[in-house]
């Protein structure tokens, strides 16, 4: 048995001078640190059970420790984060699933665009953070990126638990965000809902069930559009959620509902759909959501 191990049989906690000579004198193997396949270990361990997707797990996930991740490229580039594509499997199984990996830029990279209006409404209790924020300081940049990722993973999880057909999300890690991959099983993402022509009358009711959801919650998208919109197998899925709205406390609450109203129903107007108007729908949703013109 080697030195070290004897010490620990002794159950002794410090390290002592022998214990250093042996550390310096025994050869550390980095090869075994990584996986025996793919890019990284999973991640799944490293976020805490509030860092999960709620419960119960969906039966396609994988959540051994075992798993590997493997990356297979970008599937989006965006302003403020990119998309990968990246599959989550256990080596010598057959168990693998597919995920889309949001990644939001550091700091020195980031543009984020569209904060000045959203982050209104997103304040935090130390007035150090508000200021750096507000002057968009390296720090500020950096806690707008964390708000990001905390606030779309949030809104994943609980869209998700009232029943909204969003991607599943699966785990938050800093300001990674791994979620269900939407589309095929070989890697082919669904196309967004600008690129399709099938159906519209149907993907148009989906999509007004699923916005009345969100203004029955008090709750706006802020951002939407004909493409962050996928349709997959005949059913619409919403995504690219960091900047949704609380549209009772934000200040301009109200014009982001109505926005999200015209945007998508003078894109379905357009496209022949009859039932499809701007006015009407505003009218409904601020109806929904308690809100008087």
């Amino acid at each position: 048995m080697p030195k070290h191990s004897q010490h620990r049989s002794r159950g002794k906690h410090a390290l002592d001078a022998d214990d250093i000579e042996w550390l310096e004198s025994t050869p550390v193997n980095t090869a075994d640190d990584g996986p025996p396949a793919g890019d990284r270990w999973s991640t799944w361990d490293q976020s805490t059970p509030t860092e999960k997707g709620p419960r119960p797990y969906p039966a396609w996930l994988i959540t051994e420790l075992a798993a590997v991740d493997t990356e297979y490229g970008v599937l989006k580039t965006g302003k403020e984060a990119d998309v990968h594509l990246i599959s989550r499997g256990v080596p010598g199984t057959d168990r693998v699933c597919l995920l889309a990996a949001k990644r939001y830029r550091s700091a020195e990279h980031r543009l984020f665009h569209r904060d000045s209006g959203y982050l209104e409404g997103r304040a935090t209790r130390d007035d150090r953070m508000n200021r750096a924020m507000a002057n968009r300081t390296a720090f500020g940049k950096q806690v707008i990126a964390a708000q990001w990722a905390v606030a779309e993973f949030g809104a994943l999880c609980r869209l998700w638990a009232l029943g909204v057909p969003v991607p599943y999300p699966v785990q938050i890690l800093g300001t990674e965000i791994l979620q269900e991959f939407i589309g095929t099983p070989d890697g082919y993402a669904a196309p967004r809902l600008a690129q399709v022509s099938d159906d519209l009358d149907g993907l148009w009711k989906q999509l007004v069930e699923a916005m009345v959801t969100l203004a029955r919650e008090g709750l706006a998208h802020g951002d939407l559009s004909p493409y962050n919109l996928l349709v997959h197998d005949g059913r619409l899925v919403i995504i690219d959620l960091p900047q949704i709205v609380d549209v009772i406390a934000h200040p301009a609450g109200p014009s982001f509902l109505d926005r999200d109203a015209r945007n998508v129903a003078t894109w379905f107007a357009a496209k022949g759909v009859t039932a499809a108007d701007p006015e009407s729908l505003a009218a409904l949703l601020r109806t929904e959501a308690g809100i008087a013109r």
